[in-house]
């Protein structure tokens, strides 16, 4: 089986979840994509892939969502 990477990534003024290249954003928070992302892997396991998620920390999230002055 292959491998299923999943990343929650800061989206404009919202959040989302990177997968094989395709932004499922809409999330009101950084939790709320998390979520989704972790249910999708749980499938991804069930069908045997290797799973890999990341989440930015705070200080990695609060970059990405600055906007410039």
């Amino acid at each position: 089986m292959g491998l299923a990477q999943y990343a929650v990534i800061a989206a404009g003024e919202e959040w989302g979840v990177l997968h094989d290249g395709n932004l499922n954003a809409g999330y009101a928070t950084k939790e709320a994509a998390f979520e989704s992302a972790v249910a999708a892997a749980s499938l991804a396991i069930r069908l045997g892939h290797e799973v890999h998620v990341s989440v930015p920390g705070r200080e990695e999230a609060a970059a990405l969502t600055e906007r410039p002055t």
